[in-house]
């Protein structure tokens, strides 16, 4: 069945969620160099924040941080032990955690900060606010698609709302299983559409 996209991103009901767009991670001094590595990802994450405000969907970026004495953080898994070796640290309050300067933020947009967890919806009030505001249409980005864009998606379905993906706005590697993850999960779950799509639809 096609989708009307224009009425699935309507900005009454739409919220543009940007998953650990941040300088420590897709910035010049990323923890994780090949996710920063595409020329394309941020310039698009730009155009659709600006998009976004002019169309009046509401901007929200979900970050990572933790405390310098790792109180609390998670270690059950092989990325966080990877990510404590790193000589770049999340730590609280540091230019790592902010915001990538190419996409803001703005003053009416939302930082919303997890200490744990792989997923925007984990330990933040990102459902309640969402669901405040009567939002029901997400259109996710960001990274990664190896973990948290594909949890971020499970949440999302799971909570009720739809999801909708820019293909050309997240990254993960290689791009040989991103195309796999797309074709055998995400685009079951989501609505995959590009950059381009989007803005034009809230340029309507």
């Amino acid at each position: 069945m096609a989708v009307d996209l224009a009425e699935l991103l309507d900005p009454t009901h739409t919220a543009l969620v940007l998953q650990e767009c941040q300088n420590g991670i897709i910035g010049t001094s990323s923890a994780l160099p090949a996710l920063a590595s595409s020329p394309t990802l941020v310039p698009n994450l730009a155009r659709l924040a600006s998009a976004a405000r002019a169309a009046g969907v509401r901007v929200i970026h979900c970050t990572a941080h933790h405390r310098p004495d790792g109180f609390g953080a998670n270690r059950n898994a092989r990325l966080f032990r990877a990510m404590d070796k790193s000589p770049v640290k999340l730590h609280v309050g540091t230019e790592a955690v902010d915001p990538v300067p190419e996409v803001g933020p703005e003053p009416e947009d939302l930082v919303l900060a997890r200490f744990h967890g792989l997923s925007p919806f984990q330990g933040t009030e990102l459902d309640s606010i969402l669901r405040n505001a009567k939002i029901s249409t997400i259109v996710g980005v960001g990274v990664s698609v190896n973990v948290a864009i594909t949890n971020f998606t499970f949440d999302a379905v799971n909570a009720s709302y739809d999801m909708v993906i820019p293909r050309d706005a997240v990254m993960g590697f290689p791009a040989e299983y991103v195309d796999m993850v797309f074709q055998n999960t995400l685009g079951l779950l989501a609505t995959i559409t590009t950059t381009d799509a989007v803005v034009d639809a809230w340029a309507r």
